[in-house]
């Protein structure tokens, strides 16, 4: 398996991963994948989405794609805030993951999120939060399995939706 970032390499794959998740609602961590008809301009968008002065969301960010590589499929996405603003720190933390819904259940999400810590270290990060609903049983299980310690349940008003955050030590 490969975490790495998306490149053109990777257009047929990218759309096929888009497609999977055409009729189900969050696509999280895919720096906003779901707007982008073609891959360069989503490609743009997440070069400009890695500087300060560039970022069209709240923080700095830089995007992966986890690649199968005995097939190239594109079996999930990946998401690295690079720190977190007020908004961050209480609802959304610094990471934002999905798996494709066809390769759930595999346990790519747990090895995406192993793969995706070792990218924080990288980057200097000594922790990371990470968040998400209390419903979500597969990604709460993921979060666990990678050594997250829960720290509180909040509601966020503007999802109106309950998030359970999760601290990860690297």
């Amino acid at each position: 398996m490969l975490l790495i970032e998306p490149t053109m390499a990777y257009d047929r794959e990218i759309q096929t991963f888009r497609q999977d998740f055409a009729d189900l609602g969050d696509m999280d961590g895919s720096g906003n994948l779901r707007r982008f008809e073609r891959t360069e301009d989503w490609l743009a968008y997440l070069a400009a989405m890695q500087r300060a002065e560039t970022a069209p969301g709240p923080v700095p960010a830089t995007q992966y794609i986890y690649v199968r590589e005995t097939d190239g499929t594109i079996v999930g996405v990946f998401q690295i805030r690079h720190y977190l603003n007020d908004y961050l720190v209480q609802y959304a933390g610094h990471i934002g993951y999905s798996v494709c819904p066809s390769e759930r259940r595999k346990g790519y999400a747990t090895q995406m999120l192993a793969a995706g810590l070792e990218k924080c270290r990288e980057r200097g990060m000594d922790r990371v939060l990470v968040c998400c609903r209390p419903a979500n049983e597969g990604s709460r299980k993921t979060i666990l399995h990678n050594g997250g310690v829960l720290e509180s349940t909040v509601w966020v008003p503007d999802r109106e939706t309950w998030l359970e955050r999760y601290w990860i030590t690297l």
